[in-house]
């Protein structure tokens, strides 16, 4: 798929507008996505609403046969037979309630390590981004929906629920949902499932943003051989296999413009194993397409920000206010390399909208900022040191995905983490890395992350330096992918419980780049 051919306006049939989205009614949707996505249609995901503040479902997840516009038939394991799953919206004050259906195949026998690849048949649900509840049938990633055994009649499809309180005052933004069983996720992500999760709130009232198009563009990234998702049974066996990339389902779709409008596009990274650096760029260099960030993992700027690229790491979000000027064909890609085929194409043509559609001044911010001022014991930091530890494992597992140092500094009291100086390797679930106590605001300080995103359950975090040099604004975050030393600020609010930290690099995680920790009352 990286030499796909462009797309050219004599070539291409001409796109339906991109407003349009479909809304499921029935519970389980078994549906394909509309397969005229390969006749030049932008493809959106069915939307599930809340009504009467509960959005009570069904996800339905089983080996099926999907077809994959501009790639072909694929067969992987997926929400209700479609890539990627059912887009969520919902309101702060909701509450989310999906029963899961696993109608996968028995897993087979494992006794092995818990850091190796095991048990692709189990999942659970994670909320990524959300401000949530990390405990018992919430986003609770320590559970397993463990799919029937092999003693069990063919009919018996085990159900799982879960219900997930959103706060009232919850940001309103753009998060996303998948599966976080440790041995599994890499395989499941591999195979497109995951979903979109949207919280509606103020930022969808500023009038220049309430007239706009909005756009979900999921980008998936697929292993496919022969159609299949191959199992992950050595170190490299996903990440040898070229990625699909798909949006929305589709390979390079086309989406419609006119000049002078403003669309809203939701961009998702859920990627397993690659970074995203999106750029457009022009076929024909008649116009401009601009993009205006207004958003990152789901927290809302103060002010749009232009950017010439909008770099996402594996899991980020970033809402853009996206505006055409002049007509012309323009291509949605990871970087400037012509030989790596566009995730999408974007044609601007027909009536000028007059007047020129706007972009607002300022935005209702998601999330207040906080400063080093607010940190509970200045003296104290955590440190994340992701790293890759050579002829740890047996064969086939050669290297050791580790997260190591985290208490370069004693705290002033020890009752904060009585785990001090301990150098943590692969991950134990049976272990507790980190005690966060509610309340307090506490500085961290991450290592080189380019090719591993670090990645915070339950509380964003506020980065606020870059290689020693502050950022102005600094940016709220769940998903930190940075090629340099980065400090963050993370306080702690609201829920107790087990949660994690892990290496977004799923590849990785599932081979312990990954860490427990529980947030406690003060």
């Amino acid at each position: 798929m990286e030499n796909s051919p462009r797309i050219s306006r004599r070539s291409m049939l001409k796109a339906v507008p991109a407003a349009a989205t479909l809304v499921a009614a029935p519970d389980v949707l078994l549906a394909a996505p509309d397969a005229s996505a390969a006749a030049g249609t932008f493809p959106q995901p069915p939307v599930w609403s809340s009504s009467t503040k509960i959005l009570d479902r069904t996800l339905d997840v089983r080996l099926s046969q999907t077809d994959i516009p501009g790639f072909g038939r694929a067969t992987t394991r997926a929400y209700n037979r479609m890539i990627p799953g059912p887009t969520l919206r919902l309101r702060g004050g909701d509450t989310l309630r999906l029963t899961q259906i696993n109608a996968l195949p028995p897993n087979p026998p494992f006794n092995g390590d818990h850091d190796t690849p095991h048990d692709f048949n189990s999942f659970n649900l994670h909320t990524h981004g959300l401000h949530v509840s990390p405990s018992g049938e919430a986003d609770n990633v320590f559970r397993e929906f463990a799919p029937r055994t092999a003693a069990d009649p063919v009919t018996t499809e085990p159900r799982y629920v879960s219900t997930i309180g959103i706060p009232a005052n919850h940001p309103a933004g753009t998060f996303w949902y998948h599966p976080h069983y440790h041995g599994a996720v890499s395989m499941q992500l591999a195979g497109g499932m995951a979903g979109v999760l949207i919280i509606e709130g103020d930022i969808d009232e500023v009038p220049e943003i309430a007239v706009a198009a909005d756009i979900v563009v999921c980008v998936n990234e697929l292993k496919l051989r022969d159609g299949q998702v191959p199992e992950f049974t050595s170190d490299g066996a996903l990440t040898d296999v070229p990625s699909v990339f798909t949006v929305n389902g589709a390979v390079n779709p086309v989406l419609t413009m006119r000049p002078g409008e403003v669309q809203r596009w939701r961009l998702v990274a859920a990627t397993g194993f690659t970074r995203l650096p999106l750029q457009l760029t022009s076929q024909d260099e008649l116009g401009t397409l601009e993009m205006h960030q207004i958003a990152q993992d789901g927290i809302t700027f103060p002010a749009p920000v232009y950017r010439e690229e909008v770099a996402l790491g594996m899991g980020n979000r970033a809402d853009v206010l996206v505006r055409a000027s002049e007509p012309g064909v323009y291509e949605l890609r990871r970087s400037q390399d012509s030989a790596v085929a566009p995730l999408m194409t974007i044609v601007v043509e027909g009536r000028r909208v007059e007047p020129p559609m706007r972009l607002p001044y300022a935005l209702p911010q998601g999330k207040p900022f906080i400063n080093e001022s607010a940190v509970t014991d200045p003296g104290f930091h955590r440190e994340i040191v992701f790293t890759v530890n050579a002829n740890v494992f047996e064969q086939p597992f050669p290297n050791a995905y580790r997260i190591l140092g985290t208490h370069p500094t004693p705290p002033a009291d020890p009752a904060i983490d009585p785990l001090l100086d301990h150098q943590y390797g692969r991950f134990d679930p049976e272990f507790v890395n980190h005690h966060l106590r509610l309340g307090t605001v506490e500085r961290w300080v991450i290592s080189p992350t380019a090719n591993h995103p670090f990645h915070l359950h339950t509380n964003h975090f506020l980065v606020t330096h870059r290689n020693g040099v502050a950022l102005d604004p600094p940016v709220w975050q769940d998903t930190l992918s940075v090629a340099e030393t980065a400090t963050i600020l993370a306080k702690y609010e609201d829920f107790t419980g087990l949660a994690v930290l892990h290496c977004h690099n799923l590849k990785h995680e599932d081979l312990g780049m990954m860490q427990a920790v529980e947030f406690l009352r003060p």
